[in-house]
């Protein structure tokens, strides 16, 4: 394992100083990925930055913000933003999310600063000895010829065909968060959609959150979807696996229309799956199996197998058709 130096950081301003004046230095808080990667001598920081003891407002608590949204501290676990009375009630889709994904004993420990930058589970990512673009840019990707089963099949590029693992980053793209972060320059806050990124021809980039900056906090719009929700997500077993595909919707229903639509997905992609198209083609209509078929061809439009994984897209577009069957109807399972 590549050695490293440690610090600890009191508070926000001190955490980006330590980690600005050191090239190839880390955050960490939970760990429950970083830690793993620096095992398997995938990620090799200069300095890790121990953030866990500024675990104050507003990094570590769960608060009403302006406009009557909700801010999730980047330093809360998973545990306590899924058992959070005020997430529970109000933006059950995210809850549900985040119980669907890992174990307990790992959303006791992630964080949600940490589960927006976790990294791809792709075993050439882990896997030192075969080509990885992700790992070391330029070098190939394993994946396109080799075993592709849980890979992308939308957005990917020449370079990488990676998913992004998070179940609960899939909910904050339909819930459309925005992010909180902090720099040595200034603070900022980036729409939820523009936080990741597609593998393009910068495949190792997995975040437009500069090497500089933290996360703080994630801020949630006041609408929470809370009477039409649906989390589906299709997993080889019931426990502890990563999604092939999962989906999240939030609708606004009026009487048997549609008045708004969010959807999203997961396990599809280099980052989770928004397309406004489909979306808008439900706005306004019925809610029926006919204009969910629309939707869910809408939402694959454009998607691409690697042979092993051809599965997906048909996959994909029955689970958004269950999803959108399951919201409009107002199956609540919490």
């Amino acid at each position: 394992m590549n050695g490293f130096s440690y610090v600890r950081a009191e508070d926000v301003t001190t955490a980006v100083r330590r980690i600005a004046e050191k090239s190839g230095a880390k955050a960490v808080a939970g760990g429950t990925n970083l830690i793993d990667l620096i095992k398997c001598d995938v990620e090799r920081p200069q300095r890790l930055v121990d953030i866990n003891h500024m675990n104050h407002m507003p990094c570590g608590s769960i608060t009403v913000c302006d406009g009557g949204g909700l801010r999730l501290g980047a330093l809360a676990t998973n545990a306590e933003v899924a058992r959070d009375e005020q997430v529970r009630a109000r933006y059950p889709l995210l809850s549900e999310a985040i119980l669907a994904g890992a174990s307990p004993q790992i959303r006791n420990m992630a964080t949600v600063g940490g589960n927006l930058l976790q990294r791809t589970r792709c075993p050439y990512f882990y896997d030192t000895a075969t080509p990885c673009n992700k790992r070391t840019p330029e070098t190939g990707c394993s994946a396109l010829d080799g075993f592709n089963r849980n890979h992308a099949i939308l957005g990917a590029s020449e370079h990488c065909i990676a998913t992004h693992p998070s179940d609960m980053c899939v909910a904050l793209a339909a819930l459309e968060a925005e992010v909180c972060v902090s720099g040595p320059v200034a603070d900022r806050t980036i729409a939820f959609g523009d936080f990741h990124r597609l593998p393009e021809d910068l495949p190792h980039l997995d975040s437009n959150l500069e090497s500089d900056e933290i996360i703080t906090a994630v801020e949630l719009p006041a609408k929470g979807f809370a009477e039409h929700y649906a989390y589906l997500k299709v997993r080889e077993r019931t426990s502890f696996a990563f999604a092939l595909v999962s989906v999240a919707v939030g609708l606004e229903m009026q009487g048997d229309a549609i008045a708004e639509a969010r959807l999203a997905l997961g396990g599809v992609a280099h980052k989770p799956w928004r397309n406004r198209r489909a979306e808008t083609l439900l706005e306004g209509r019925q809610a029926s199996r006919e204009n969910f078929q629309q939707a869910a061809e809408a939402m694959l439009y454009g998607a691409q197998g690697y042979g092993q994984n051809d599965f997906k897209i048909p996959l994909a577009k029955r689970a958004i058709v269950r999803a959108l069957t399951q919201a409009a109807a107002g199956v609540q399972r919490q």
